[in-house]
């Protein structure tokens, strides 16, 4: 169930609700009664962890498991010698 974001207008008292969808919004606010409340646009907020997930668990053998974090910094823009002076191969050497 999705969990809601409520303010009342007269109090400015900000409340969550944990709801069903087709459930109706709360009308009176917790804090002072008044009949103001409406509904506030929040972002949703879950997180992808644990197994079961396609990189951990249904990935083929073959297909390489990589790390994102790793590769971001790889590459000739990485290189902030001058041309051929680190001796990697993202250098090309100085001609």
């Amino acid at each position: 169930m999705p969990i809601y974001g409520f303010e009342c207008s007269a109090c400015g008292h900000h409340f969550d609700r944990l709801q069903k969808l087709s459930d109706p919004d709360p009308t009176a606010c917790p804090n002072c009664g008044a009949e103001q409340v409406k509904r506030q646009i929040t972002a949703p907020a879950f997180r992808l962890a644990g197994a079961g997930w396609y990189e951990t668990d249904f990935k083929k053998d073959g297909d390489k498991k990589r790390n994102l974090a790793e590769t971001a910094g790889s590459g000739a823009a990485s290189c902030e010698a001058p041309s051929g002076a680190c001796g990697t191969p993202a250098c090309p050497a100085a001609d």
